[in-house]
Formats: structure tokens, sequence, C-alpha cells
């Protein structure tokens, strides 16, 4: 298999399976929560309050998916939304008490299966692993919207 290929289709299949293990491994430890479900949280409680659409722009989706995404936190009891003081049509996203109660356990739980993940690997490994990802996404980020990238 020629090398672009292998690129391709490894970040693909590597990206596939850390979401299915991380979604396995918040199960087993009794949290109803999808990887994606986990970003999104991920960026409130390092953020505080934001709108749908600043929630987009932060984790790359969407803003369809993301509405999606606070609909299934809201029904779990992780996220409230409120309209804004000055503008009616954009809801707020609010933590709940719940979700900040299992913040640092899940948070926990999503660190020590990304380190079971790297185990074995060498640290200088995983340093130039995301150089190398970050070189990927600056190329990608620069052509985007050239007509070179389509």
């Amino acid at each position: 298999m020629i090398l672009n290929k292998q690129v391709g289709v490894f970040l693909n299949l590597v990206h596939c399976q850390f979401k299915q293990y991380l979604k396995k491994v918040f199960h087993k430890h009794g949290f109803d929560m999808t990887p994606e479900q986990f970003l999104v949280m991920d960026t409130l409680w390092d953020e505080g309050v934001l709108s749908q659409q600043q929630i987009a722009d932060i984790i790359l989706k969407d803003k369809n998916s993301v509405t999606k995404l606070i609909d299934a936190l809201e029904k779990k009891n992780l996220v409230v939304r409120r309209m804004g003081d000055t503008d009616r049509r954009l809801n707020k996203i609010h933590l709940t008490e719940y979700s900040i109660s299992i913040k640092d356990k899940i948070t926990q739980i999503a660190l020590d299966s990304t380190d079971r993940i790297i185990k074995d690997i060498p640290k200088e490994d995983l340093k130039n692993f995301v150089k190398v990802l970050n070189s990927m996404s600056r190329n990608m980020t620069a052509f985007n919207g050239s007509e070179e990238s389509v």
C-alpha cells in the first residue's frame, strides 16, 4: 500500500477505534456518554457558558451536529439551554450541577484511557506524532478555501 493511502487509512481507522474504545470505557465506568459528547462537555468545563455556534467553532463540527449533541446532553441532565439576555434567538449552553459533579471522574477516565492507548510508545515518538498531526492540520487549513483543495 502506498504511503499516502496508508496515512489516510490509518488516520481513519485509529480515529474510529479510539471513539469505540472510549465509549466502551465510559460505559464500563457507568457513564452514558459518547466521545463526541465528552468533547462538548470538556469544552464547556474549560470555557464556561457558550453558544452552540461557539461550541461548533471550537470542536470543528457543524452547527447541526452540535445541536444533536446538545439535545442528547440535555436529555442526560448534563447541560441546559437558556436564551441569551440580549438576543433571545441565541441559546447559551450551561452546565448542570450533575455535570460539574462528574467532571473530575470522567476526565480522569479519559486521561487514563489515553495513557493505556499510548503505553510503551516512547515520549519522543509521541512528540513527533503530535508535530506531524499539527503539520497536517496546518496544511489542510492553508488549503481551506483555495481552489487547489477541491
